[in-house]
């Protein structure tokens, strides 16, 4: 099940250094992980859970898989971009394939490097990238109101119920306000989200920060949180060119370097966490001698769509699912201890799995 982060940002905010931080992360991952593929624009990187490695000691796999997540690095983002400047057009259909955004900010000072707009104001910065995503929307919307008001006079529902979506999309737009604004009904989600509107899709603001302000960020950073926070959005702090220095370390010498810089872990860990849980995600695990695998789900996925990631064919013919919460798995030091203290559950359809879930799905062929 992968999920697509698009980093955004306006020229000279840090974002290139910060995807070749996560592009070079993927690469030196490529050697101890599989399907991890990296294209030009693209990285793919393991999601960081402990848990992985200490269901993995318990067990004696022989290998360990994590989750991923990939990044995407939307290219053309200018001022005008909705109108087709820069690359315009390529960065409105890149971003459209991405589950949500990530904005990088720039909350750093330095008269060496020229800020497009010539001020550091990362709110402001904010709002430009944001109007460029709601007068795209916007355009999109009208053109699509516009074919369907011909098509619709027949008494299509489902045309119907697209251009009454698109009609709540064009009036929160033509207020300046993106459409994740729109309170969507339950029974309408799954429409409102093949309309692809690029302001529907969940947003991270990242403040990258010199390197002194890292750990606590600084005055501009706490400004992006405070707007963060009042939009129902992510923020994550982190400065670009010390994960750019890590990225090329050795593991133990960044685990030296992040210590020197009063750093728990690196800011790239952080940023993958953060988007996670942006999106609404939690990790299952499937636990043996040959292999300890996450497995990306939405939370409030049932047992079957659950066994569904891992093959199509389990969700099909799915009977039940073996359960052991992590930890009780780790307390009883494995799955033979969990049955001794009565912790193994046996789950059916309507069960509701949770974070750290070790399974084991029975299916019938």
């Amino acid at each position: 099940m992968g999920f697509k982060m698009g980093i955004v940002g306006l020229p000279n905010v840090g974002k290139s250094t910060l995807f070749n931080a996560l592009t070079r992360t993927a690469a030196a991952q490529a050697a101890n992980f599989p399907f991890c593929t990296i294209e030009p624009n693209v990285g793919e990187v393991a999601v960081p859970d402990a848990r992985l490695d200490k269901l993995a000691s318990i067990a004696g796999s022989k290998q360990i898989i994590p989750t991923r997540m990939t990044f995407v690095d939307i290219a053309g983002l200018v001022r005008g971009a909705s109108r087709g400047e820069g690359l315009g057009n390529q960065f409105l259909a890149n971003i459209r394939e991405c589950d949500a955004v990530a904005h990088v900010l720039r909350c750093f000072e330095d008269g060496d490097i020229t800020h497009v707009e010539g001020r550091i104001d990362p709110v402001a910065d904010a709002e430009t990238i944001e109007t460029e995503l709601m007068l795209a929307d916007l355009d999109s919307v009208e053109r699509r109101r516009a074919g369907l008001a011909r098509k619709i006079k027949g008494g299509d529902k489902d045309l119907v119920d697209q251009d009454r979506l698109l009609g709540l999309a064009q009036v929160a737009l033509e207020a300046g306000r993106p459409a994740r604004t729109v309170k969507v009904a339950e029974d309408d989600l799954r429409a409102w989200r093949l309309l692809q509107l690029l302001t529907a899709k969940p947003v991270l603001y990242v403040c990258n920060v010199e390197e002194a302000c890292a750990a606590n960020g600084n005055s501009q950073s706490d400004r992006v949180a405070a707007m963060a926070k009042a939009q129902g959005a992510g923020s994550v702090v982190i400065s670009a060119r010390i994960e750019e220095e890590i990225s090329q370390l050795p593991a133990d010498e960044a685990a030296m370097f992040l210590e020197e810089m009063g750093l728990h872990e690196a800011g790239l860990d952080r940023l993958i966490r953060a988007g996670y849980e942006l999106l609404g995600l939690q990790t299952y695990f499937t636990v043996g001698p040959k292999e300890a695998r996450a497995w990306t789900i939405l939370k409030g996925t049932l047992a079957p769509q659950a066994a569904g990631v891992i093959h199509g064919d389990f969700e099909k013919g799915f009977i039940r699912s073996e359960t052991i919460a992590y930890d009780d798995y780790v307390a009883g030091n494995g799955e033979s201890g969990a049955k001794e203290a009565g912790k193994f559950r046996v789950e059916g359809k309507t069960y509701e799995v949770k974070d750290g879930d070790v399974l084991h799905f029975l299916f019938n062929a």
